[in-house]
This record gives C-alpha cells, structure tokens and sequence, in this order.
C-alpha cells in the first residue's frame, strides 16, 4: 500500500503482518511482490532500501502516523539529502514501511481512515468485553478467559485504600503462568519467581491523582483503582508484545528483508531503523531466524529509544551472550550502528524495568541488569561502542563502519508528558541529521 507523506516529495509502501509474522494482503495484494517488482525495474534502479518499524502501541493509523512524521523529518534535511545525492549519484530510495499488530486494543483494518478504539477507562464497559480485550493481549485459552473474568470480577469489590485481595493477586499470577509467555533469553524474562502483581497494583495506587476513585465498583468506568487494577495485566501484554516484537522480527519481516536483498540490485545498501519495540523486531530481522539463514548483511541500523535491554547485543552477561550478539559477532551490520537515549523518556527509563517486576535490581559495573536501550544505550561491547552527546543537525559525526553509537540525545528528546514521557519525541532535526550521517557513513 502506497503512501504519500503529506508535505513532502517522499512516499513509502506499508507492508503489515498479523500476529503470527505473517504479511497481510491489502485488496488481495501483497506489499511484497510490488516491492520486488519495483527493485526489478532496471530503468530506475533502486540504490537504498529503507525499512522502519514502530513500536508497541502502534495499530495501523498510529504505524502510519509515525512513519509520516519520521520520513517527514528525514526528508526536511535538504542539506543531508543534497550531500547523499554527490555522494551516492543516483540514489533512488526504496521506503517501507512495517507494522505489526502492537496494540492490543487498537484498530487493526488496513485503512488508515479509522480511528483507534481504546478503552479509555472514561465509559462504563463490561466484564465481558474487557474479557475480549485482555485475552486477545494476553493469553486466548478458555482458562485464560475463566482467570480474566474473576480478575474483573473480584476486582469490582477492591478497594484502593486496602491492600491487593489474596485471591486477586493468585488470579494474576495464575493467568502469567496460562500465558506461557516465553524467555526471549535478552534478561528481561516476565516469568521470573519475583513477577508480583502486587508491585504493579501498590505503584499504579501511589501514582493515582486525588479524585481518581476510590472504589473498586468503578472498575468499569475509570478511576484510580481501575488503572491499578488494569497495572499487572498491562504489564503482561508489555510483555508478551515485546515477544511479539522478536518473533515477527525473525519470521515475517527477515523472511521480507531476505526476499528484498535478493530482489534489489547488487550494489543496494539496505538501513533499517526502529522506535520502542520496533527495535527489537529489526535487531531480529537482521539476526535472522534461529537454526535458519541469515539475512545478509545491512549496512545501517538505527535504534531510537528501544525498548530492548541495554544487554541484547553484549558478549557475555552473567556467563551467556546477549540474545542479539551475533549482529556484533558476524558483522551482519557492515556500517554503523546507532542508537538514541534520553531520562526524558519514562516508558524505557520507568516503565521498561518495572515491566520485568523486579525489585531491587542488581547493578553490574553501575549499570543495571534490567534497563532498555532507550535509557543506557547498547553496552558490554567494550572498546566498539562510544557514548556521546547528539549533536547539532550540522554536526560531522565522523561515524565508523562496524562502530556503536550511542547518543545521549536528551537535549533534543525532551518533550511528553504521562506515562510515556518523551519516549516518542524522536522527529527532531539534530535526530534525523545523526541519522543521515550513519547512512552516508562509508560512501
């Protein structure tokens, strides 16, 4: 599906996968083929291909909204643009687009006139229907289903003032084992003995501003037990979204980066860049699939605020290589690799950590075991990741192929407010120009 970037000259395909990682036709068509017919026309002929992947809570207005924003800003670096265009003589850039089904409660049509449905927590719904919601984010079984209601049920009768009802808190931990989720082996696993929905309950109540409700019967119509009532089922669907994120990464979109590079001119260089989640879904589409082919090697990749653990890409953390070290070991990133980190952003600095419910966190060499990339950048690479200040959007960043870059772009990735803070605060001039000096790093 085509798309033109409003006021701009750019225009990308977005291609969507279910949540299975397998691409979804729109109109009976596949993404894909009109790709591959596109990279075949050799009267102009492809230089760069382009894939970008949003984060978790992006259903498809929302994917599209931030592709536009971000490709806007890319292509609002004329400077940049004109210098890649001496450099590369008749750069041509494939764009596409990737989403994938991140928001358990949003509006999954292939068509960008919808408007995301959430539960906003301002209207009465009932059991039943957050029974749909929550399964679908979760865990679709009929215990599942059978736990959710007696969440929601017991939950009616909870006050804010007392603790977490004993019956409650088994149900949560009865519904994280039905949910099966699975160790993505990147440190962060949810399945961990010290997961206590109690925790997520207890912050959410300390967090509630006065007026929020006080009472567990308005569970289904807001208020501030609602939301911390709400607080460990979210933070299973974090979890099993961010699962979702690795095996569509390793499944539908390597099985697409694999079909693009065999399709794209042999001189093609391909960069792939994602936010949030979307970090994690292209670190495993570079990876590849486990005990399948590689991809061959892409020569950019860009991580803005990613929710991945700092560890992913280290060789050795607690006796075992992080889940994504073979990017670094097998060079399967033959430019740089680039990644953005900001305290502003309270869903990776706050929120990621807390996802993995674990209380007192251990530090090793005064980082933490538990944190995202998003807030500390990709460590335990020694001497081949340089940490450092984002720099203007004139900046000559001098970056070297086969490098880690980790930007504290704090100063630019700034503005947000609620839970997420600045976490999607990424379309900044000085952002999108430290990007292009990636991409035209080796030209």
């Amino acid at each position: 599906m085509r798309i033109d970037v409003p006021g701009s000259d750019l225009h990308y395909q977005l291609v969507s996968f279910d949540k299975h990682g397998a691409e979804r036709a729109a109109n009976g068509i596949l993404a894909s083929d009109e790709l591959v017919a596109l990279l075949a026309n050799a009267s102009a002929p492809v230089t760069d291909v382009f894939l970008l992947s949003h984060g978790w809570k992006g259903d498809v207005p929302a994917a599209i909204q931030q592709c536009n924003d971000w490709i806007g800003q890319m292509g609002r670096m004329d400077e940049d643009r004109a210098k890649v265009r001496a450099l590369r003589p008749g750069f041509n850039p494939l764009i596409v687009g990737l989403h994938w089904p991140s928001q358990p409660w949003g509006e999954e049509k292939l068509d960008a006139g919808s408007s995301p449905r959430l539960l906003s927590g301002d209207e009465p719904a009932d059991i039943g229907a957050l029974v749909e919601e929550y399964a679908q984010a979760i865990a679709d079984t009929p215990r599942a289903r059978q736990l959710l209601q007696d969440i929601f049920e017991l939950g009616a009768r909870q006050g804010s003032a007392d603790p977490l009802d004993p019956a409650l808190a088994q149900a949560y931990q009865d519904l994280r084992e039905e949910a099966s989720l699975e160790n993505d082996e990147d440190l962060d696993d949810p399945t961990h003995a010290d997961w206590d929905p109690r925790q997520a309950f207890d912050a959410a109540i300390g967090e509630a501003q006065p007026g929020d409700g006080g009472g567990g019967g308005r569970l289904l119509g807001g208020g501030g037990v609602a939301n911390a009532l709400l607080s460990p089922l979210r933070q299973l669907s974090f979890w099993k979204m961010k699962n979702r994120a690795r095996a569509i990464g390793e499944t539908g979109v390597s099985e697409l980066l694999r079909k693009l590079q065999a399709a794209a001119p042999a001189q093609a260089r391909f960069h792939l860049m994602g936010h949030s989640f979307g970090c994690i879904v292209v670190s495993a589409a570079i990876a590849g699939n486990p005990g399948g082919p590689a991809p061959r090697p892409v020569h950019t990749a860009i991580l803005v605020q990613g929710a991945l653990s700092l560890w992913a890409y280290c060789a050795d953390i607690d006796g075992s290589p992080g889940y994504f070290h073979s990017i670094v070991r097998n060079r399967q990133v033959s430019g740089p690799i680039l990644t953005t980190r900001s305290g502003f952003d309270t869903a990776v600095g706050k929120y990621y950590p807390m996802g993995a419910g674990i209380a007192g966190q251990k530090t090793l060499a005064e980082l933490p075991r538990y944190g995202g990339v998003g807030s500390f950048g990709l460590q335990g690479l020694a001497a081949l990741a340089h940490d450092r200040p984002i720099g203007s959007s004139s900046e000559e960043y001098g970056f070297v192929a086969g490098r880690v870059y980790n930007l504290d772009a704090a100063a630019v990735i700034r503005n947000g407010d609620g839970a997420s803070g600045a976490h999607s605060d990424i379309a900044h001039p000085e952002v999108a120009h430290a990007a292009w000096q990636a991409i035209m790093a080796g030209l």
